[in-house]
């Protein structure tokens, strides 16, 4: 979990491929209204999350083990995400607004504009006893310490 931009896509995917395990990436599953929200730079709000997430805890509940790529910035998220879901970790990738803010002066995502950071950084609340891993770090570094701290 982490603000857009962190790596969770990149991430989630290569820790999933070193795991054998399925990966989820929540981006493919957000309907169309929250979509065309956040493509006209308008920040979701908890009511447009609540389907959302509880169509990825259906999809979760159907798996033995699997990595998601999922925002959850706030605790409610999580709780929500994770409701009646076996033992799960949750790892997350943390970096400062201005490391970020210049990857996403580099990409381009299919719908999530860079001028919703700050409401992202806004809404997030960090969670305890995650697996927190610092995203300066080399991408194939940080799925080793992912990795390192899931042992």
């Amino acid at each position: 979990m982490g603000v857009a931009g962190a790596g969770k896509s990149t991430l989630g995917a290569g820790l999933a491929r070193r795991l054998g395990w399925p990966f989820i990436d929540a981006d493919d599953h957000h309907p169309p209204r929250n979509v065309a929200k956040m493509a006209s730079g308008i920040p979701l709000e908890d009511e447009d999350r609540w389907p959302w997430l509880d169509q990825l805890n259906t999809m979760l509940a159907g798996e033995k083990n699997v990595v998601l790529a999922c925002s959850a910035l706030k605790d409610s998220y999580r709780r929500r995400l994770l409701a009646g879901i076996g033992p799960s970790r949750i790892v997350y990738l943390q970096g400062s607004f201005e490391l970020i803010a210049a990857r996403l002066a580099t990409r381009r995502h299919r719908y999530m504009p860079a001028s919703l950071l700050e409401s992202q950084f806004a809404a997030l609340e960090p969670p305890a006893g995650a697996i927190a891993i610092d995203i300066a770090a080399e991408p194939g570094r940080c799925v080793d310490a992912i990795v390192q701290a899931l042992r």
